[in-house]
């Protein structure tokens, strides 16, 4: 799917929210030119730099692979640069993946890891009726603040309620989607846990809740499920595995060719043999 469509799905839900607590809408967005400095390889411009934690950094690829969690056979195989983030080819790869193999009304439920927890993503998945499972980056607050998780959401106020049982209320919901609720100041001017809640100068606590934050929640829920913790579970042994057995007994480590057409043929013909050889296997143990 698209960055322009993720806009404005964006953009029309930020108008309806906006809407719905009596706020004006907000004007257009301005076109806005980025100039940002890209390094690009000498040697195959096509790949890109990616810088992330836990990983090499320099020219490499992306292999996004989609495998089902009955046999571990691989479905999809997308390459992209290495500077590209794992959850933006996803949703357009889901939907080819549906249509190619006529999925419309028999996928039931999808795992995968945190890259994957966005707004967007949940919200497409939750709308599809897709039980979604995604893993989460645990996010610690600043030293010496408390957590964001012991402001409880009151839905039905649309408010949030902080450990003191105050209540901090809609102000806002800009561009990105995130609704800001703010709390009085006259309130935690006195309040004793001030300093445990924020360092803000005018003594007011704001906490943010995106307008698909529901969606997020839910993948959430499911995660904390019997089901979903076992769907979890089966990525070690499924598309873990995959990737593995790819780097360590197919040479999908290093790309052998040069330019992302070439490397998408390497990546498909590894898929192609993994694929023959569990193929085997599964007949081999059906037949004896």
């Amino acid at each position: 799917m698209s960055n322009l469509l993720t806009e404005v799905q964006l953009d029309e839900a930020v108008r309806l929210d906006r809407e719905a607590n009596g706020k004006k809408p907000l004007k257009k967005r301005e076109e806005v030119k980025e100039q940002r400095e890209i390094k690009v390889s000498t040697t195959d411009p096509d790949s890109g730099y990616m810088m992330r934690d836990g990983k090499p950094e320099g020219f490499f690829y992306l292999d996004h692979r989609t495998v089902d969690h009955k046999y571990n056979i691989i479905t999809d195989v997308h390459i992209t640069p290495g500077n590209v983030h794992d959850a933006v080819p996803y949703l357009d790869r889901l939907e080819h993946l549906v249509s190619k193999f006529g999925f419309e009304n028999t996928l039931e439920a999808v795992a995968l890891d945190a890259g994957y927890f966005t707004s967007h993503i949940c919200k497409q998945l939750h709308e599809k009726k897709i039980f979604a499972v995604i893993g989460s980056r645990a996010y610690t607050p600043a030293k010496g603040l408390i957590a964001k998780w012991r402001f409880k959401y009151n839905a039905e106020k649309n408010v949030y309620v902080c450990p003191q049982k105050h209540e901090l209320k809609y102000s806002t919901t800009d561009r990105n989607g995130y609704r800001q609720y703010r709390s009085d100041p006259a309130h935690c001017a006195n309040c004793p846990m001030l300093k445990e809640c924020t360092r803000s100068q005018n003594k007011t606590k704001v906490i943010t809740r995106h307008v698909w934050q529901d969606s997020k929640e839910w993948v959430k829920a499911n995660g904390r499920s019997r089901s979903g913790k076992y769907l979890y579970r089966l990525r070690y042994q499924t598309i873990e595995r995959s990737f593995a057995d790819a780097k360590e007994l197919h040479g999908l480590r290093y790309c052998r060719f040069r330019g992302r057409e070439k490397v998408q043929e390497q990546a498909l013909l590894t898929a192609t043999s993994q694929n023959i050889k569990k193929i085997a296997n599964i007949l081999a143990k059906k037949a004896g």
